[in-house]
């Protein structure tokens, strides 16, 4: 038997990511809740240490695109796969939207998760502000689920591996017990992915995972090198929706550590199934497919996220100017400077990129700032990893004060409100929440829903 790594001999857990990241990498999160429960008893069979079915992207696009109810669809999900843990990924205190919200919100959101099926909140902040996941993080404990903890992966002057070690540490204080590091962007080497695999071992006592996508051709490398390292588990996509932007194969990896002391003690025979089910998807919604194939090697200056960049290209599309995806790529890599070098993770890649299109499309920096941009430049978004840039600061607020508390605190409780504004439609808590995340594209959803 080969020797991978001599202190962690245990087999390389495996995180099935395809309803999730997979499918918002590669057809930007079209997959309906029939097409999902079709194939999960088989899924739920295959042997991973859990499957992620349910975030920002899941959520927003089944009441947005799909019209289907997202608290249903995660209800049977947990009926179809009863033996596997389900994991969603949670914004910290911007939940499953784009802006923070009130602390009753948050609360109210992870006791009907946590109710529904998720057993394992994976939980983070854009700006790494733990501030933001202090709620969300009591919220999980009192509800008996798992929280665990992530890094948001980039480059920048301001992140060293010392700092993503310090701020494990911290978030493990805070109640982690799993830590997962996320390289959003393809951005890792294999090098790095040794050292910070090695650092976080010797320094936290709870199991550490690597989450990579496959977008700057290096996901593989860093999984071995992490592995030799003694990283507990990876992320994975079924063979017909990983690479590219998603992630790498489940087959790939079990196949790779057949034999040696880090065997996934997986059936790859078991995958031949469900991967020709899931081409089949593949192909249904095709038009959805981003057009960087292969390798993007220009991930390494953008830091763009996989399932933001399938999305940014088709809405250029949508907007008639396709041609511009260049030129907008390559302005996020200003506009995130002068933001202070945030992690292009959600909502943070949403303002950056939308920020950066501004730009382009009306022919000059900040001639138009949007309301995200302000507000985060207000600091309601959290403390940015290094001072905003002072030109970017002088436009975006003009007269605007600059806030320091955790966001959280500026907010006056929500529910009660949504509540009474959709008291005609339902009283159920979940389309309370709905409404309270997405405001009127709920309410549309929920006007379909209950017509």
């Amino acid at each position: 038997m080969i020797e991978l790594c001599p202190t962690n001999s245990s087999p390389v857990k495996l995180v099935g990511l395809d309803f999730r990241d997979g499918q918002q990498s590669q057809i930007a999160t079209r997959l309906t809740t029939e097409e999902i429960i079709k194939i999960l008893p088989q899924i739920d069979n295959l042997g991973f240490d859990s499957l992620e079915v349910w975030g920002g992207a899941t959520f927003d696009v089944c009441i947005r695109y799909l019209k289907e109810d997202p608290w249903e669809r995660l209800h049977l999900i947990k009926q179809a796969a009863p033996k596997t843990p389900l994991k969603m990924v949670l914004r910290g205190q911007n939940l499953v939207g784009y802006r923070a919200y009130a602390d009753d919100v948050v609360e109210a959101f992870i006791k009907k998760a946590a109710e529904n099926g998720v057993d394992i909140f994976l939980t983070f902040d854009a700006l790494q502000d733990l501030r933001n996941c202090e709620v969300a993080f009591n919220a999980i404990k009192k509800a008996g689920k798992i929280i665990e903890g992530s890094l948001q992966y980039t480059i920048s002057p301001v992140h060293t591996l010392e700092a993503f070690v310090q701020n494990a540490k911290d978030q493990v204080n805070m109640g982690a017990s799993a830590l997962h590091v996320e390289d959003m962007a393809g951005l890792m080497t294999p090098q790095v992915a040794y050292e910070l695999t090695k650092m976080l071992k010797k320094e936290l006592d709870v199991p550490v995972f690597l989450h990579c996508h496959s977008t700057g051709g290096m996901a593989e490398m860093c999984y071995m090198e992490a592995i030799r390292a003694g990283i507990d588990g990876v992320d994975v996509c079924c063979a017909a929706f990983s690479l590219g932007a998603a992630h790498p194969a489940a087959e790939s990896i079990i196949t790779a550590l057949k034999n040696t002391n880090r065997d996934t003690q997986l059936d790859i025979n078991k995958f031949a199934s469900v991967h020709e089910y899931l081409i089949s998807l593949r192909k249904k919604y095709s038009e959805f497919e981003t057009k960087t194939r292969g390798v993007d090697i220009g991930c390494l200056q953008h830091q763009i996220p996989g399932g933001m960049l399938t999305n940014l290209e088709k809405q250029l599309n949508d907007m008639g100017h396709s041609e511009l995806l260049p030129q907008v790529l390559q302005e996020m890599i200003a506009v995130r400077k002068d933001m202070g070098y945030p992690p292009l993770a959600t909502p943070s890649s949403q303002i950056c990129g939308a920020q950066a299109t501004f730009n382009i499309l009306s022919g000059g920096r900040y001639n138009m700032i949007s309301t995200e941009m302000k507000k985060y430049c207000e600091g309601l978004y959290g403390q940015p990893p290094a001072p905003i840039d002072t030109t970017l600061l002088e436009k975006a607020l003009g007269t605007a004060t600059i806030h320091t508390q955790r966001p959280g605190e500026l907010l006056e409780p929500e529910l009660s409100k949504a509540k009474s504004e959709i008291s005609h439609l339902s009283e159920l808590e979940e389309d309370i929440i709905t409404y309270a995340l997405f405001g009127n594209v709920a309410l549309e959803f929920l006007q379909e829903k209950y017509k």
